[in-house]
């Protein structure tokens, strides 16, 4: 019964938070308080938990260990899986540690970025730049202490950590870190690869899908802050116009 009901609450959130194309804008999310210059703190904060329960959702549909866990009394099992890590590894495997975490806490700063006050910089050796991404992995780091001990974490949801072999620092290491390296390099695939193969090809189904290839994070981020999955900021895809003609030079369209 967790398998199917957990499916169907991952794929019901990852649909209902995207908006349709002409509603996406600036102008269309809701007011919320700020932090420093014009932050939207609500906004992180709701699309991070939309992340966090996408994730715990494909946790308890793909893991049986996981669901295993879920029975018993909830406080005092979770009381007993909070613990200092005394070790490095946490038992989960290199794809885990190495590759996963560090695209979940990048997706995290994706979604820290988009709720900026101000549009996020491409990738240059500004320090605007630099600035945006270090502050966007902080953010990480916060969201990976939240997935590892926070009331909806792998502590309390399938209680990681009731065996002392299944906690280690691996995860908070590799969460932030891993998060600004990941963003540098999507960001510098999306400007100087992705682009330039969007040039020199008008068929949208390939745009999109190379857009998401190439930036799995920012994809996942996408689908939880309402865009469609290949959305990027000032460079539409245009499904209803003709492509015939859309990437010359000296044409009037826009990709």
């Amino acid at each position: 019964m967790h398998v199917p009901c957990a499916a169907a609450l991952t794929i019901f959130l990852s649909l209902g938070a995207v908006r349709p194309a002409a509603a996406q804008g600036p102008s269309t999310r809701p007011a919320a308080r700020s932090l420093g210059t014009g932050h939207q703190l609500l906004g992180t904060f709701v699309d991070s938990l939309k992340l966090l329960t996408i994730e715990h959702g494909l946790r308890v549909s793909l893991q049986q260990k996981t669901r295993d866990e879920l029975g018993g009394n909830f406080w005092r099992d979770y009381r007993r899986s909070l613990r200092v890590p005394r070790q490095w590894e946490d038992g989960d495997s290199w794809l885990v540690n190495y590759i996963g975490h560090p695209l979940h806490g990048a997706a995290a700063g994706y979604i820290w970025l988009e709720h900026a006050g101000e549009r996020h910089p491409d990738i240059s050796l500004a320090r605007s730049y630099w600035a945006s991404r270090a502050q966007a992995a902080a953010w990480a780091a916060v969201y990976s202490v939240q997935f590892e001990f926070g009331p909806l974490s792998e502590a309390s949801i399938g209680n990681v950590g009731l065996r002392e072999d299944t906690t280690g620092w691996v995860d908070h290491a590799t969460t932030p870190a891993g998060a600004f390296a990941l963003m540098v390099g999507e960001d510098a695939l999306d400007r100087f690869f992705v682009r330039w193969v969007e040039s020199h090809t008008p068929n949208r189904f390939f745009r999109a899908a190379l857009r998401m290839t190439f930036n799995p994070s920012r994809t996942f981020s996408n689908a939880t802050t309402g865009h469609l999955p290949w959305y990027r900021e000032g460079r539409p895809i245009a499904w209803g116009t003709p492509s015939r003609g859309a990437l010359r030079p000296n044409s009037s369209s826009r990709p």
